[in-house]
């Protein structure tokens, strides 16, 4: 029996994404012969002061991304990150009971503050024992914070994100590049999507996860997009699905709305293009669905990487207003979806939707 110690933080959906797609390849590869157990321990130890912590950070870099990407920036430039989490006592006292409850064989970091508690209260991860893994969820602009660091291993979504970290001066034998861990049901056998055809409507998928307040209107507009079928995902957001619902009753065309939905990876597999923006777990699970992508917000700082890495690899745009948006949907499906076709070729090449399978095949290994 192998214990395995997922460590992760509600501050960006990616972290928790990644840590339940490694759960889940772990129960799907190693069965009963794996012990899991997932802990935020930011949320368990400080409870409703860590959701009011959590508010404001998600306010900040969706209202004041500027001052967002200043402080990015300052933690790229630290040597030590000792001070950050030197306050954090009643957390650190958590984490000991823990690690003494369950013994586990691998700890496993989604979230960039942990292996340095894990430096602080146990020392060097060479001269511990157990393995050390940090995967990190962002590409390209990977933030230092995430390998100044001790580590067993550092898992990437990719080889130039990995090049970030040897360039920097860690070994390439510590690093691994299985993938983003997306849910194991992006690796499910399924039908795959027709091209776009003059006959039938392309399916298009907007999933909002930020700017709210004008989502509405740009649903309204790509309703009025001629040869799509449009699906809106709001999440849990009542006020959001109200305003997203009026719109449909009245909208030229008609589309479809669905709520939060565990069916995202159905969606996205039966979706021609995802409009959203670049976070770490959007960007990659389109790259896991094989689903061209329009990007239509950019927090500075980590989701800078991630945006780069879909245009840079020719798979989708970025689009910073409607306007653009609606210019890019128009453009991908014109000329019988020639853009479309070289985007969704190019992804095809960069998909790794067993990443989650993969890692847990690794962390069994160690």
């Amino acid at each position: 029996m192998k214990n395995i110690l997922i460590l992760t933080a509600g501050f960006g959906e990616g972290h928790n994404s990644a840590a339940r797609g490694i759960r889940a390849g772990l129960a799907q590869i190693g069965g009963a012969q794996v012990r899991v157990e997932l802990h935020d321990l930011f949320s368990e130890t400080y409870g409703p002061a860590n959701d009011w912590v959590r508010e404001a950070y998600l306010g900040l870099i969706n209202h004041l991304p500027q001052a967002w990407a200043a402080v990015y920036r300052r933690l790229d430039r630290q040597k030590s990150y000792t001070p950050n989490i030197k306050p954090f006592f009643t957390l650190k006292k958590e984490f000991r009971h823990l690690l003494a409850r369950f013994e586990p064989d691998v700890i496993v970091s989604v979230y960039p503050a942990y292996p340095h508690m894990l430096d602080e209260m146990l020392g060097p991860a060479e001269r511990a024992c157990g393995k050390r893994v940090v995967v990190v969820t962002d590409s390209l602009s990977v933030n230092a914070i995430w390998y100044r660091c001790s580590a067993h291993y550092f898992l990437l979504p990719n080889e130039r994100s990995a090049t970030v970290l040897h360039e920097a001066g860690i070994a390439p034998e510590k690093t691994r590049t299985f993938g983003f861990p997306v849910s194991p049901e992006f690796a499910e056998p399924g039908l795959c999507r027709a091209p776009p055809s003059p006959n039938e409507r392309s399916r298009v998928l907007y999933l909002i996860n930020s700017r709210k307040s004008t989502a509405p209107e740009l649903a309204q507009r790509l309703a009025g997009v001629e040869g799509i079928q449009l699906t809106v995902a709001f999440g849990r957001d009542r006020r959001l699905r109200r305003s997203i619902e009026n719109i449909r009753h009245f909208a030229l065309r008609p589309f479809q709305t669905v709520g939060w939905s565990e069916e995202l990876p159905r969606l996205l597999r039966a979706s021609h293009l995802l409009i959203s923006k670049a976070g770490g777990a959007t960007v990659q699970e389109a790259f896991a669905a094989g689903c061209p992508m329009i990007v239509n917000h950019v927090i500075p700082g980590q989701e800078e990487g991630n945006a780069r890495y879909l245009v840079e690899m020719n798979c989708g745009r970025v689009a910073g207003t409607d306007d653009a948006v609606i210019a890019a949907v128009r453009a991908v499906f014109a000329d019988n979806s020639t853009l479309w076709r070289t985007w969704s070729k190019n992804i095809a090449e960069q998909s790794k939707p067993a990443a989650s399978l993969d890692i847990a095949r690794f962390l069994l290994s160690l």
